[in-house]
């Protein structure tokens, strides 16, 4: 009976040691968690410049103020982190279409475009068979942001839809991304379908120097006409609550831009605005609402235009703070693609890079010309030269004869002269003897 209740108080210690080890596994594993939900804090790296403007607190995890002009961030908050980028994807899915097709082309859709219809994302109900322009699919995918769209463009303009996404990223690539990847030209979640603030500006930067680009991605409202399929219109109003004339979030200036969401990704935005000449980029990434992403943007737009100017430099010019001038900056000197380019730096951020115009060198005259003293055009001058010698040789010519003619009147006169002495001197004789 003894071994029996030893034993059971040996089992009943075990078990308390084996529960207590549980519990404290669950409060450690409890405690990772937490710690892996916390959202490490993001810093505004343009803040750290010395002498820069120091920039706002926007509540976006992360957000980029790129100057259009130069390609140079003048506010960064985490702008090189990778996040979920949603819909501001199809940005790059617009540039492709409009840099290698016809607005005039019809789209027929297939199974491609409309698998990707649900009721909780962004579509405009197309059908499979029918067809619709290209310029028509633009506008829908930018202002609707309408995802089978987007599904059907990339299989239109790539020939298939892994073929189009293979273009985004070489794109993204040649424009100067390095923390993009893209799976789908839509923007639906996917771990590997990813890009930064700074990435999503380059890509913005890139399609505004596109005229269908800029025009498509600033239209507020757009009517899709009857199709084969469908014989009503669908009228389209922009989301973009800054271009959104009626919003109260209307920034003056607005050029257009594109909005995201998806739960992974939070809301991101994308927008361009121009004052004065001056043209910005603004990227938020995971806003907790599009209020949030809207009022950070116009932050960091106010930002750039009530601190920095222009300063005009050797061949183009730069984004500065106010009150720097050329003579603050310091200037380095490379070659880029067979150019010259001067790298402008203030307090060794660069600012932005300008090619150096070339010079074209003046010809050293011939000797003959260095003797030439007529002023104008050899040739001319060659002519003057020939007119004024041929006058001089008639000249010349011309002033002999009239010396013959004088001296053989003069001779003719003088003879006559002594003719009439001698006639008269004989006739005196004759009278007088």
């Amino acid at each position: 009976m003894k071994k029996w209740k030893h034993l059971l108080k040996t089992v009943m210690a075990v078990g308390v040691i084996a529960m207590t080890a549980v519990q404290i596994c669950a409060a450690a594993e409890g405690t990772a968690q937490a710690a892996a939900s916390e959202v490490t804090p993001v810093s505004i790296s343009t803040n750290e410049i010395a002498g820069w403007p120091a920039g706002p607190e926007i509540t976006s995890e992360t957000g980029v103020l790129m100057d259009a002009d130069s390609g140079t961030l003048l506010y960064s908050k985490g702008g090189d982190e990778i996040r979920y980028p949603a819909s501001i994807t199809k940005i790059m899915t617009l540039l492709l279409a409009v840099e290698n097709c016809s607005l005039k082309e019809d789209v027929v859709f297939t199974e491609t475009g409309t698998r990707d219809i649900s009721w909780d994302s962004g579509n405009i109900g197309m059908q499979v068979g029918e067809v619709m322009s290209m310029r028509a699919c633009l506008y829908a995918l930018v202002i609707r942001s309408a995802n089978e769209v987007a599904a059907q463009i990339a299989e239109h303009v790539g020939g298939t839809e892994q073929h189009f996404v293979d273009m985004m990223n070489e794109r993204a690539a040649q424009i100067g991304c390095t923390n993009t990847h893209f799976v789908n030209a839509s923007g639906l979640p996917d771990p590997d379908h990813y890009s930064t603030a700074h990435d999503m500006a380059l890509i913005m930067r890139e399609g505004l120097k596109n005229k269908k680009f800029r025009r498509i991605i600033g239209t507020t409202d757009y009517t899709i006409k009857p199709t084969n399929m469908n014989s009503e219109s669908r009228v389209l109003h922009t989301h973009h609550p800054m271009l959104a004339p009626e919003s109260s979030y209307h920034y003056d200036g607005c050029i257009g831009g594109k909005t995201g969401y998806t739960s992974e990704a939070g809301n991101t935005l994308v927008t361009a605005a121009e004052k004065n000449g001056t043209t910005y980029i603004t990227v938020t990434m995971k806003a907790a609402d599009l209020a949030v992403a809207s009022t950070d943007s116009t932050a960091l737009f106010n930002y750039g235009y009530q601190n920095f100017t222009k300063a005009q430099v050797n061949g183009g010019e730069v984004s500065v703070p106010n009150g720097v001038t050329v003579d603050n900056l310091t200037v380095q000197e490379n070659s880029q693609n067979g150019n010259t380019v001067n790298d402008y730096y203030y307090n060794d951020y660069l600012l932005g890079s300008v090619e150096v115009p070339e010079t074209t060198p003046t010809p050293e005259p011939a000797a003959d010309a260095l003797s030439d003293t007529s002023g104008g055009n050899t040739d001319q001058a060659d002519q003057n030269e020939k007119s004024d010698t041929v006058g001089e040789e008639k000249t010349s010519a011309g002033m002999p004869k009239l010396r013959k003619i004088l001296l053989i009147i003069g001779a003719a006169m003088l003879l006559l002269i002594i003719i009439l002495s001698i006639a008269l001197a004989k006739k005196e004789k004759r009278y007088y003897g």
